[in-house]
């Protein structure tokens, strides 16, 4: 009795996936499927990308992830009332019967990526199952709180690595096995990756996928605002209740290894003039007049030796090195493991945006944060803004600092090939 009662409490303590029964589009009623399908709602560069997914096509998901209307409570009943159109309508179905998802993103360039989306039961940090790495913001949390309250639905899956042993594990197995079927969809997207999806609803299949997962705890690598976002809800409804779980995609790191890139910062409403200035005898700046992507490799070869960043927005860039260390003594802080306290991004929002330009890291009217480089770019030139664009940082760093319980600033990472948008949705009520 000792023995099955650890056995049953060690797998508690790992990731319990359950199926679901999917909302999808139904492809008869919609121009493509890759016209309806969007990015993650904080990686939609707005307002140019957001425009054009909106005229891409009328049902495209970018009108529930990040509907548009002048105060938040309209948006967020715009999204409920386009939901409910476009089931009643047809546009959305719901799939016959309970079950995982396997998903496959493939760049044509030898990048290959799967994983399995199912609702994942949520646990607190202090359980060890979900591994957040970054700090989030309250006003995002209780923006995506918002829009799921009112849509009822999990309309996005969040982006989780686990890592395996390397060698097919049952999971993988599942996985291998199924993506040599014919897919439920299949589709190339404009940025050139193409998707497929599979449903696993075999009783066996599911039990060998759940049972190896039990053994594994994952990292957030795409999601900690709607992770957080799940547990606040989940707190507002009593248990058991569908709002105990929440719609992710997990990949096995050790079999698909994710890209990790970095977050850029545009301060808005400070010109590069003023942002360099600022930074007189506290930063060695250098004035490069090169093509960004020779810019990207300063960056790079500057990162291998310290603190680097590339500013930008004045139709050059401007290298940021070599702090000075009693700057650094004075604003980082002293408490955090090594590893943390020499991070780009310790260093941006400790020492840059609090002490020297004086930028609250959390007020959107005075800072963004955009993946997309050469969009950082163009914005910050437009808008007579400055561009800070940073180096990715290791995923070995990532990880062992969320082992240790350590999270990084917020928008520290951007791990990839994200999850399209717009494949498949999880409603939490009828």
């Amino acid at each position: 009795m000792n023995t099955a009662g650890h056995s049953e409490a060690t797998e508690r303590r790992g990731l319990e996936l359950t199926p679901f029964r999917g909302l999808r589009y139904d492809p008869d009623l919609v121009g493509s499927l890759a016209a309806v399908t969007s990015p993650p709602y904080d990686v939609v560069v707005r307002p140019d990308g957001l425009h054009h997914l909106q005229d891409s096509d009328p049902h495209n998901i970018v009108r529930l992830i990040l509907p548009q209307a002048v105060t938040p409570s309209a948006r967020n009943e715009q999204a409920a009332d386009t939901l409910h159109r476009w089931l009643s309508e047809g546009v959305l179905t719901t799939d016959p019967e309970p079950g995982l998802y396997v998903y496959e993103q493939h760049d044509g360039n030898g990048l290959l990526q799967r994983g399995i989306i199912g609702a994942l039961r949520l646990t607190d940090p202090s359980e060890g199952v979900v591994l957040p790495h970054e700090d989030v913001m309250p006003h995002v949390i209780a923006d995506r709180a918002a829009l799921m309250r009112a849509t009822s639905a999990n309309l996005e899956p969040l982006l989780l690595t686990y890592r395996g042993n390397g060698s097919p594990s049952d999971t993988t197995t599942v996985v291998e096995r199924v993506a040599e079927d014919p897919p439920l969809l299949s589709t190339t997207t404009e940025d050139g990756y193409s998707h497929r999806l599979w449903s696993v609803t075999d009783p066996a299949e599911l039990t060998r996928i759940q049972t190896d997962l039990s053994h594994h705890q994952a990292l957030i690598a795409d999601g900690h605002h709607r992770w957080a976002t799940y547990r606040r809800l989940r707190a507002e409804h009593p248990s058991p209740s569908p709002w105990d779980y929440g719609l992710v995609l997990l990949v096995d790191t050790a079999r698909y290894p994710l890209r990790v890139r970095a977050i850029h910062r545009l301060l808005h409403g400070v010109p590069v003039a003023d942002a360099l200035a600022a930074l007189d005898g506290l930063f060695r700046v250098q004035h490069l007049e090169v093509p960004l992507p020779e810019a990207l490799e300063a960056l790079a070869d500057a990162a291998c030796a310290g603190n680097a960043f590339l500013l930008a927005g004045d139709g050059a860039f401007h290298l940021v090195d070599h702090p000075d260390p009693d700057l650094l003594a004075r604003t980082v802080p002293a408490d955090r493991p090594a590893a943390w306290r020499t991070l780009d991004a310790t260093v941006l929002h400790s020492t840059l945006l609090d002490h020297v330009w004086l930028i609250p890291e959390d007020d959107p009217t005075r800072i963004a944060y955009i993946h997309d480089t050469a969009a950082t770019v163009r914005k910050a030139e437009r808008d007579g803004g400055t561009a800070v664009l940073m180096h990715p940082v290791r995923e070995e760093v990532v990880r062992d600092l969320a082992l240790q319980g350590v999270t990084m600033p917020r928008k520290s990472t951007s791990f990839g090939p994200k999850p399209a948008s717009g494949l498949v949705l999880r409603a939490l009520e009828p």
